[in-house]
């Protein structure tokens, strides 16, 4: 009995031997289990870079509906949309070179703005911006004691606190865009329809013969705008819904757009002095808004930049979405004539005539928001008619463009939606 109580207790200790010898795993089982949990996060990461991408999409979406939203208040309370092209000016006395040059006298006001600042401002109280609101449309001092006159000096001028804040409500988290050189970024656009003519005719000229800087309201000039400019949005126009008479389902009051990060990209950064502006007229991007593409500027081997060599590319502030606050094409409007994340072709400088497209970071298209406050996604293959149409224009009397005022737009389904009073009929879903 003892020798069987001995054999028991022996096979006892062995067994728990083995068992704490097996508790550890080997080399083998340590690597496939280490190849096992490599194979789920490579299958695993794509779905969450996914799942975070659509958040963020959401969240862009959300800010542009609260824009609408913003839009939909103002007209409300002033029986338009804020207007696009607006601001101060001192008609007899005006300081608008001073506006970035230091050393300016303290006690006296510095640049005026010029009619030259964006709807984005005029909402910012309807879009939760109130104290920023108070600063921009009141006489100010800032930390530096320098003087701002009520609706703030010109929108590059980055010493003016409001103008270099980013306001959260206009930028979409997809896009990574951030600091210097911009002033203030934006990533929505107001529309201003199917052509580019005279998109940026908001900015006052001086005139010699009265001394002072004055809107232009020639007869001649306030034709041409009508003629072109067929969006929601007109420079310097007091436009209302009850001009939208195509729809407000079914015409763009505003765009996304990306900001540029520096890198060529064709969507973010313009290629500028491609001819049909001061008086070029339906020459150019202004006769053929495929320009650019069709003289090779985009890289071949990297088509979503542009070529190193023979593209004249701004730099410093003159790119996509770089100033919130300035109403002119290449800061705060796009044109439906090329579809969304196509490449941004001016006649000349960043104030001149052009092709401004609607893009995004998201992933094939992106957002429009609809007269009525609807958002949309946009994708890029939508119909677009021929992107080598002249665009609609008007001179003087008789000289048209080969698409003359009131034309259906020949971009298809994309300008059609960018126009609001054509009487382009839009059936289904887009």
């Amino acid at each position: 009995m003892k020798r069987q109580g001995i054999c028991f207790s022996m096979r006892h200790r062995q067994v728990h031997r083995a068992f704490v010898c097996r508790r550890a795993f080997t080399l083998v089982e340590l690597l496939v289990v280490i190849a096992i949990i490599g194979v789920l996060v490579g299958l695993l990461l794509p779905a969450v870079q996914a799942a975070r991408e659509a958040a963020r999409r959401m969240s862009c979406s959300n800010n542009f509906k609260q824009i609408g939203i913003g839009m939909h208040d103002y007209h409300d309370s002033f029986k338009q949309w804020p207007m696009h092209g607006t601001g101060g000016t001192d008609e007899f006395n005006d300081f608008w070179d001073d506006a970035d040059r230091p050393g300016t006298v303290v006690g006296q006001p510095l640049g005026f703005s010029r009619h030259a600042l964006s709807a984005l401002v005029g909402v910012l109280p309807f879009v939760e911006q109130v104290p920023m609101w108070e600063v921009i449309s009141n006489p100010s001092i800032d930390e530096e004691n320098e003087v701002w006159p009520a609706w703030g000096p010109a929108p590059y001028t980055i010493r003016y606190s409001p103008w270099r804040t980013d306001v959260a409500t206009y930028r979409c988290p997809s896009d990574p865009g951030v600091g210097l050189p911009a002033v203030g970024r934006t990533n929505y656009a107001v529309c201003t329809g199917d052509s580019m003519n005279r998109g940026s005719v908001g900015v006052s000229r001086f005139n010699g013969g009265q001394g002072r800087w004055r809107y232009q309201d020639e007869n001649w000039l306030v034709q041409q705008v009508r003629a072109a400019q067929r969006g929601v949005f007109i420079p310097r126009a007091n436009m209302r819904i009850r001009d939208v008479l195509d729809g407000t389902s079914t015409t763009i009051m505003a765009g996304e757009i990306a900001t540029d990060l520096g890198d060529s990209d064709i969507r973010t950064t313009p290629s500028m002095g491609n001819g049909g502006h001061s008086g070029d007229w339906g020459n150019g991007v202004m006769g053929n808004p495929l320009t650019c593409v069709d003289a090779g500027q985009p890289d071949p081997t990297r088509p979503l930049f542009w070529s190193p060599t023979g593209v004249n590319i701004p730099g410093g502030q003159t790119r996509r979405g770089m100033r919130w606050a300035d109403f002119r094409g290449i800061y705060s409007q796009f044109n439906t004539i090329h579809p969304p994340n196509s490449a941004l072709c001016l006649g000349g400088g960043h104030a001149t005539e052009g092709v401004y497209s609607a893009s995004s970071r998201h992933p094939g298209g992106a957002h429009v928001l609809m007269a009525d406050g609807a958002v949309k996604f946009i994708t890029d293959s939508i119909e677009a008619g021929d992107p080598r149409a002249m665009p609609v224009w008007r001179r003087n009397g008789n000289e048209t463009s080969v698409n003359p005022s009131g034309s259906p737009s020949p971009y298809g389904l994309w300008g059609a939606l960018g126009t609001r009073a054509v009487k382009e009929v839009i059936d289904g879903e887009f």
